[in-house]
């Protein structure tokens, strides 16, 4: 493989960083074209001066003349702002972009990079949950191709590459359950957002932990896995596997089932990605024997977890339901967080806003933009009394 120049939209989160990690490791095989971040430029400088990237972003134009300032002794260029952010996810010296921005936010910059036939490392859930028929649909037009980032969906492409006609029958995507998995509901409703970031194996950013604490991330994995792989809903099962061991399971028409495993670090499936076909080092152990010895797998507790069933629910409703259910979650976990709301409100604000907005034809990104908009007000102007 000749050497492979990387944008990363998102380079100073938690996917951005390990994937910097990767590319650190294998010099000879990968280097950085872009570094895009939101805010966070003290940490996107240090990455600037330690990969050299031709072009560096931030999305916050406020922060443009620190860091502009700050660079000003080096060869690269600084640029801000949301439009730049996606020009540079289009920008034709790339050959592959990782899309690491958390939310909406991430489905422009994303869907510019696929326009321009890059091959693009996704690690932005959002942006299939929001858009999945037109993501598929300008993947095939742009002839882009899609490698999936996340633990799961990276196990899944794993388990059915090379096989004939991939023709997946069921997926059993796994879940660590969250930090209460094992709670009452009586104890939901006296969650704290201190306690919900406590995530018992993951150490992922405070939206995702929230969302892994509600099982509402499994159900953005389902409807990744659903246009990702093109299996039906139904044929897609979540299963409470507590060890993060097996990263999820696929099985096939003959009675097979394969399995992709390993110890819980995001950095294999991000080295897969950047590095597919290749398999090389990503300084992460295998499992001992002892890891593997006491797997356990049950069902989750939906009625405790609504917020999985308000995923199949808006996927069955098609059209612009799915993107609701993103923006009502985006803003139900700021107010938990801000300490607005209860832990158990998260679904009841979600559920209020799928019943309210009327679905539409997500045919254009236009009218996902003004459905975002509207599940946004409803969300922020629901409470409890509702």
């Amino acid at each position: 493989m000749d050497q492979r120049r990387i944008t990363i939209l998102g380079s100073t989160g938690s996917i951005g960083t390990q994937a910097l990690d990767i590319i650190a490791r294998h010099p000879e095989k990968l280097t950085v074209h872009a570094l895009v971040c939101d805010r966070n430029i003290e940490l996107l400088e240090k990455q600037a001066r330690q990969f050299h990237p031709k072009v560096v972003v931030v999305n916050d134009e406020t922060r443009y003349k620190p860091l502009k300032k700050a660079l000003s002794d080096t060869s690269v260029e600084v640029r801000c702002g949301s439009e730049e952010v996606s020009l540079v996810a289009g920008e034709y010296d790339a050959d592959m972009v990782l899309t690491a921005m958390v939310g909406f936010a991430g489905l422009e910059p994303t869907i510019s990079a696929i326009k321009s036939g890059r091959m693009i490392a996704l690690a932005n859930k959002e942006t299939l949950v929001v858009a999945g028929k037109l993501i598929r649909s300008l993947a095939r037009e742009h002839s882009a191709v899609i490698l999936p980032v996340d633990s799961e969906h990276s196990a899944i492409f794993q388990c059915i590459n090379g096989e004939q006609g991939r023709n997946a029958r069921k997926i059993y995507l796994t879940a660590s359950g969250g930090a209460f998995v094992d709670c009452s509901e009586d104890e939901l409703r006296e969650v704290t957002p201190e306690m919900a970031l406590r995530h018992p194996v993951w150490s992922m950013g405070k939206k995702v932990t929230i969302d892994s604490a509600t099982l509402m991330n499994k159900g953005f994995e389902m409807i990744e896995a659903h246009y990702l792989f093109d299996v039906a809903p139904e044929n897609i099962d979540v299963v409470v596997h507590r060890q993060s061991i097996v990263h999820s399971m696929v099985g096939f028409g003959d009675g097979s089932v394969k399995a992709q495993l390993g110890l819980p670090d995001m950095r294999i499936p991000i080295a897969y990605a950047l590095l597919f076909p290749e398999r090389l080092s990503t300084g992460v152990a295998l499992p001992e024997v002892e890891d593997l010895a006491t797997l356990t797998f049950e069902k989750p507790k939906r009625s405790l977890f609504p917020c999985l069933d308000l995923a199949y629910q808006a996927l069955a409703e098609e059209g612009t339901a799915t993107c609701a259910l993103n923006a009502a979650n985006e803003v139900a976990v700021s107010r938990f967080l801000g300490k607005e709301i209860r832990f158990t409100d998260i679904p009841r604000i979600i559920s209020s806003v799928l019943d309210t907005l009327p679905v539409r034809n997500a045919k254009s990104l236009k009218v996902l933009r003004a459905i975002d908009e509207e599940a946004r007000k409803a969300a922020r102007i629901w409470s409890p009394k509702n």
